[in-house]
C-alpha cells in the first residue's frame, strides 16, 4: 500500500501544477483569451491561434522551448531567418501589385506610413532601451511581424523577439479596432466620401517587369533587404510570368500554411511567464501601439495632403493602408468609407499604399541594419 500511495503522489507531483508559477497561470489566461479572439471573433486566425497556442503550451510545459525541445527546433528556423523570408514568398505569390503599378504616387502613402517606425524609434531610445533594441521595437509600427522577426534576429535582439512579434502580430490583427477611431478622427465626412477615379488597366509586361525591377533598385541600395524584398519578389514573379503555375500554388497555399504554422507556434512559444511579464515587454507593447497609430495617422495625413493638391482626387482614408499589414488594412480603408457612402469602392486604391507598405517596411528594416553596419 505504501509504494501505491509513492507512485500516486509522484504522478501528481510530475503533473504541470506542482511546478508553475502564478506568471505562467497568467500567460496562459491571455493565450486563452487570444484564442477567444481568433476562433470567436475571427481576428487575423491564421497568424493569432497558432501564436496563443504556442503561448498556452509554453507556460504549461517550459522544457518545450529549452535546447532540444520540439518549439526550441522551430524557433531556430526563425533565428536563422528562414521563415520570416518563405512567408514573403508566399506573400508575393499571393500580391497583386498592379494598383501601385497603375498608381505610382502609392508609393508615397506607403511611405508616409512608416513614419510611425521612427517615431517608435525615437520614443524606445527616451525608454531606455539601447540604439540596436529600439530599431527592432520600432519595426512594429509596420504592422508586419516577419520583418519584425528578421530584424530582431539580425540585430542579436532575440532575447525580445517574443514580446516584438506578438505585439506585431497582434496589432495585425487588431488592424479593424485600431485604425478606424484615428481615421475619423483626422478625416471629414466630406473627405471620407471622395470617389476616385477608376485605375488603369496594367499590361502583363508591367507586372512581370515590376518585381525584377524592384528586387534590383531596391536589393542594390540596401543589400541586407535581400532575403524579404527578394523572396518578395519571386513569389510575384511566379504569380506574373504565368509560367510556373505550380510553384505560385506551392508558395500561396501549401508552403505558405507550413510555413504559418511553425512561425506561429514558435512566436507564441518565446512568451514564457519569465521572458514575457517584465517592464520592458509593457514597454514594447506600448510602443508598438504608439509606433502603429502614428504610421496610421501619418499616412492619413498625407493623404489629405495629396488630396488637396490633387483639387479632392485622392481619399485621405486610403494613406491608412501604407501600413503592411495586407490586405486587412486595405478592407479597413474600403469599410470606413463605406460607412460615409455605401457605394464608394476604395478597396483597389487601399491595396496600392497597402502593398507599397510591404516594401517600405523592408526597406525600413534594411536602413536600420545599414546605419548599423549588420549585413
Amino acid at each position: 500500500m505504501g509504494s501505491i500511495v509513492e507512485t500516486l503522489g509522484n504522478l501528481l507531483h510530475q503533473t504541470a501544477f506542482f511546478n508553475l508559477s502564478g506568471g505562467n497561470y497568467a500567460m496562459i489566461a491571455v493565450a486563452c483569451f487570444f484564442l477567444y479572439l481568433a476562433i470567436a471573433k475571427e481576428y487575423e486566425p491564421l497568424l493569432l491561434l497558432p501564436i496563443s497556442f504556442g503561448m498556452l503550451l509554453v507556460n504549461i510545459y517550459p522544457p518545450i522551448m529549452e535546447e532540444g525541445g520540439l518549439l526550441w527546433y522551430f524557433f531556430q528556423l526563425d533565428e536563422w531567418s528562414i521563415l520570416p523570408s518563405l512567408i514573403f514568398l508566399g506573400v508575393g505569390a499571393m500580391t497583386d501589385f498592379g494598383p501601385l503599378i497603375a498608381n505610382p504616387a502609392s508609393f508615397l502613402l506607403g511611405a508616409a506610413a512608416q513614419f510611425g517606425i521612427f517615431a517608435a524609434y525615437i520614443g524606445a531610445m527616451l525608454l531606455g532601451f539601447n540604439e540596436l533594441a529600439a530599431a527592432a521595437i520600432s519595426i512594429i509600427g509596420g504592422a508586419d511581424g516577419p520583418t519584425s522577426i528578421y530584424l530582431a534576429s539580425k540585430l542579436g535582439q532575440t532575447g525580445l523577439m517574443g514580446p516584438i512579434a506578438v505585439a506585431a502580430y497582434s496589432y495585425m490583427s487588431l488592424v479593424p479596432i485600431i485604425q478606424p477611431p484615428i481615421m475619423r478622427l483626422l478625416t471629414t465626412e466630406k473627405e471620407r466620401a471622395i470617389k476616385m477615379e477608376q485605375l488603369r488597366p496594367v499590361s502583363k509586361l508591367e507586372k512581370i517587369l515590376f518585381p525584377i525591377i524592384v528586387a534590383t533598385v531596391v536589393c542594390l541600395l540596401l543589400p541586407s533587404t535581400a532575403p524579404l524584398v527578394g523572396m518578395l519578389m519571386l513569389g510575384n514573379l511566379f504569380k506574373e510570368s504565368g509560367v510556373v503555375r505550380q510553384l505560385t500554388e506551392t508558395a500561396s497555399n501549401a508552403l505558405m500554411y507550413i510555413v504559418v504554422i511553425l512561425l506561429g507556434v514558435s512566436v507564441g512559444a518565446t512568451t514564457s511567464a519569465e521572458a514575457f511579464l517584465n517592464w520592458d515587454t509593457i514597454k514594447i507593447v506600448g510602443l508598438g501601439l504608439l509606433a502603429f497609430a502614428f504610421g496610421t495617422a501619418s499616412g492619413v495625413l498625407f493623404g489629405k495632403l495629396m488630396c488637396k493638391l490633387t483639387h479632392g482626387k485622392v481619399n485621405p482614408l486610403i494613406g491608412s493602408a501604407g501600413v503592411s499589414a495586407v490586405p486587412m488594412a486595405a478592407r479597413v480603408s474600403q469599410k470606413v468609407g463605406a460607412e460615409t457612402d455605401p457605394t464608394n469602392f476604395l478597396l483597389m486604391h487601399a491595396m496600392g499604399p497597402n502593398v507599397a507598405g510591404v516594401i517600405g517596411t523592408a526597406v525600413a528594416a534594411g536602413v536600420f541594419m545599414a546605419m548599423f553596419g549588420v549585413g
